[in-house]
């Protein structure tokens, strides 16, 4: 596939005189598996919710598969799926009626929601827990919901906050997997991770935002280029990009005078 699935031109989200989002300016392209990184209040959450129709910008335009999100909201939301890092669900329902639910707002035929609804139960290991309130799951089956809920439709575009917060290793491998799969059949994954090797494992692309600017754009390959060192990891380059090298080095003069 080729093309843009997500086009954002000058971008950008101002509370008062604060400025959270600056005038982004970047693509992603249809079937590619998007790593966007950054510290805590870089705007990272402020651009996935821009991008999916929950805050609107103060300036510029986001676009899903070419449909401007802001002009045309419902043409565009019906392209996308997003999993907040805390997702709200509705805890009198069981999991399979969450999923049904889901199924009834994007009108999928019964069969074809049976079909995948069963099928990713069964990737996440909830088959059993389906006829169970949502309200006695763990935050780890929680999650685990509302991804299926995010992907029963299949959609072009999927946005995801911190997916793997809360998960077992093993869910964590399962997501992983199955993203890296629907991508390669052409959906399209924007990705935000405090888990930088998960990041620097999965992902096509890499952005990292600073204090609402992008600082960095590139594939693993080309960030290495760009910073010079070749035998970087991506936690490197991140936290020599974002000064936290110098926390670091702090907390090892830390650590090194207490074991003196």
């Amino acid at each position: 596939m080729s093309g843009s699935a997500i086009k954002i031109t000058n971008l950008a989200k101002t509370y008062g005189k604060h400025d959270a989002v600056k005038q982004l300016n970047f693509e992603v392209q249809k079937g590619e598996l998007f790593g966007f990184l950054g510290p805590n209040g870089a705007g990272k959450t402020t651009t996935i919710k821009m991008l999916t129709g929950l805050l609107e910008p103060s300036s510029g335009s986001a676009e899903i598969n070419g449909i401007n999100i802001w002009q045309h909201p419902i043409d565009a939301k019906k392209k996308i799926a997003y999993v907040p890092d805390q997702p709200n669900l509705y805890p009198k329902l069981t999991g399979w009626d969450y999923l049904e639910f889901v199924a009834s707002v994007f009108q999928l035929p019964k069969d074809r929601f049976q079909a995948k609804a069963e099928e990713l139960l069964s990737i996440f290991n909830l088959s059993n827990q389906a006829s169970d309130l949502i309200e006695s799951y763990s935050h780890g089956m929680k999650q685990k919901i509302a991804i299926c809920g995010a992907l029963v439709h299949e959609p072009a575009v999927l946005f995801l906050d911190e997916p793997t917060v809360g998960l077992d290793p093993k869910s964590a491998r399962s997501l992983k997997n199955l993203l890296r799969k629907l991508c390669d059949e052409g959906m399209t994954a924007f990705i935000s991770t405090h888990i930088l090797e998960i990041a620097e494992q999965m992902c096509d692309r890499v952005g990292i935002i600073l204090d609402g600017n992008i600082i960095a754009l590139g594939t693993m390959e080309e960030l290495k280029s760009a910073e010079g060192k070749a035998d970087q990891s991506l936690e490197d380059i991140f936290l020599e990009l974002t000064g936290g090298e110098d926390e670091q080095a702090l907390i090892n003069e830390i650590t090194d005078d207490g074991d003196k």
